[in-house]
């Protein structure tokens, strides 16, 4: 072999034999997220951005976590009327969705940390209540004792039973301010409302549970139905008490996270009846991991959630409390009846899913523009709204528009998808993110513990699929050279390790 010769193969480039991988697997088609319009948020945006910053999160997390708590301080005081009898309450649900290292956790607690500064300080009045209480008690025993005596002796002289006095009958066990549950029964949540008028908050860190809990109590569905209404409800499986808890106001928002490889299960094999397409849905990309700028102040979200929970209620006709209607303004009732008849078409024309959150929307845009009005009163003070303006409610009809409907595309998208497409999308970001050679399949199945892939038949499909994407080829091998049962091994593309993931 001549010089010539050798230079021409040290000049040649290398053709690989690996076709280039298909890319959309990783992802599994899934949309891309939608910006959360900061407009929404008025001039509390920048606070929510560094709290977002300071969790290594979203913003979206942090905002919309807010609004979330936010609503459930106005709770059953403050409802919106479009126009007629048409009434919505501030209640809001929202999912956290994303992988255990989007930090979900971190920016939900900043988003609620008020909440629970709030129910601290009210630990002092609430033992100074049970102190009372405990007197009361005290003193309706011997008062009942007295009575009973007196009720023997009527009975031995023969004369008429006395009435009970009101001083014997026991009254009820003060219960503690709650802003925030977190793992509550229906039954535990019925006497936590039952001293919580206007409502609370659930915060979840994993949905996934919470979102399943009709498997085995179709009561506990119902109740949850209706709490997002804020419905009156009567709970009466009360173990204790042994009585029935009455609730005029049943209004519970709930928040939390759920990681993307629960979607499926939890979102489609429910019953469709819309609790899903109640949920505020919220799936940002991951922000890169890096040392904040500045120390974010959370006083001044401390302070809005103060000024709401100081709202007042209203005074029924009897002068019970009772909560106050705010109207939109005319020009917001015409804005808003416009985007109604948008809604009602685009509604005609969507998946089951889909058209779920689509036909709830005018009821949640009502919703999320008395929050906002609420909001961006309780930031920046003044009279308390009379009505929903027009700025309040076009900031929410945009939120709604530009990035709750496309979120919802993007969480249903992904679920929607056949089993062995998201099983090959979850393998395919394994490894990626572990940067790997070879895979097999028995290992697989038995030691990474994959969401999805804990059978022979869910890994062979998600393997196959991978080798239908060129991400693997099938690389059998008996162990030791023995005659046995082949390995089943793949060698990975090369080229799959800058894909995403």
């Amino acid at each position: 072999m001549n010089a010539t010769t050798h230079s021409r193969i040290d000049s040649a480039e290398v053709i690989s034999i690996w076709a280039e991988p298909d890319r959309s697997v990783i992802d599994a088609g899934r949309r891309a997220p939608p910006t959360i319009p900061r407009e929404s948020f008025g001039d509390l945006w920048p606070v929510l951005s560094d709290l977002a910053e300071a969790a290594g999160a979203p913003v979206d997390y942090v905002a919309i976590g807010a609004l979330v708590a936010a609503a459930s301080l106005i709770g059953g005081k403050r409802w919106v009327c479009p126009w007629g009898d048409w009434r919505e309450p501030s209640i809001l649900w929202a999912a956290m969705v994303g992988d255990p290292s989007a930090n979900k956790s971190p920016a939900l607690d900043r988003a609620t940390k008020p909440l629970r500064l709030i129910e601290r300080d009210d630990a002092d009045s609430h033992k100074a209540a049970l102190r009372e209480w405990e007197a009361d008690t005290e003193r309706a025993k011997a008062e009942k004792a007295a009575w009973q005596e007196a009720v023997k002796d009527a009975a031995k002289e023969g004369f008429s039973t006395p009435s009970i006095p009101d001083a014997a009958i026991f009254p009820d066990e003060p219960v503690r301010r709650r802003p925030v549950v977190q793992d509550a029964t229906v039954e535990a949540l019925a006497v936590i409302l039952s001293g919580n008028p206007a409502g609370t908050l659930m915060v979840r860190d994993e949905l996934a549970g919470w979102l399943n809990f009709d498997k085995y109590s179709n009561g506990n569905r119902a109740f949850w139905l209706e709490a997002y209404g804020g419905r009156p409800f009567v709970v009466d499986r009360l173990k204790n008490a042994g009585k029935p808890v009455c609730l005029p106001f049943s209004g519970v928002s709930v928040v939390g996270g759920i990681q993307p490889d629960r979607l499926s299960d939890d979102l489609l094999g429910g019953v469709d009846d819309g609790l899903v397409a109640r949920f505020l849905w919220c799936w940002p990309d991951k922000v890169p991991f890096g040392r904040p700028t500045s120390i974010p102040d959370n006083s001044r979200l401390e302070c809005a959630y103060r000024s709401l929970d100081n709202l007042t209620w209203g005074s029924g006709e009897n002068g019970e409390s009772a909560p106050i209607t705010l109207r939109l303004t005319d020009q917001a009732a015409a804005l808003f009846e416009n985007w109604g008849k948008v809604q009602q078409a685009d509604a005609d024309d969507a998946g089951p899913l889909y058209k779920g959150t689509v036909g709830k929307m005018p009821g949640t845009a009502l919703r999320l523009a008395l929050v906002i009005e609420y909001l961006r009163w309780a930031d920046a003070g003044g009279p308390e709204p009379t009505t929903i303006s027009h700025w309040s409610l076009a900031a929410a009809l945009e939120l709604a528009d530009d990035y709750i409907k496309p979120m919802a595309l993007r969480v249903y998208g992904d679920a929607a998808l056949p089993a062995s497409e998201r099983n090959a999308a979850t393998l395919a970001r394994y490894i990626v993110k572990h940067k790997l050679k070879q895979v097999n399949a028995g290992d697989v199945r038995r030691h990474w513990r994959l969401p999805g892939l804990k059978t022979a038949d869910a890994v062979r499909a998600a393997l196959d699929l991978l080798v239908e994407a060129d991400w693997l080829r099938p690389a059998p091998s008996r162990e030791g050279g023995t005659n046995g049962r082949q390995r089943s091994d793949f060698l990975v593309n090369p080229k799959v390790e800058t894909a995403n993931g």
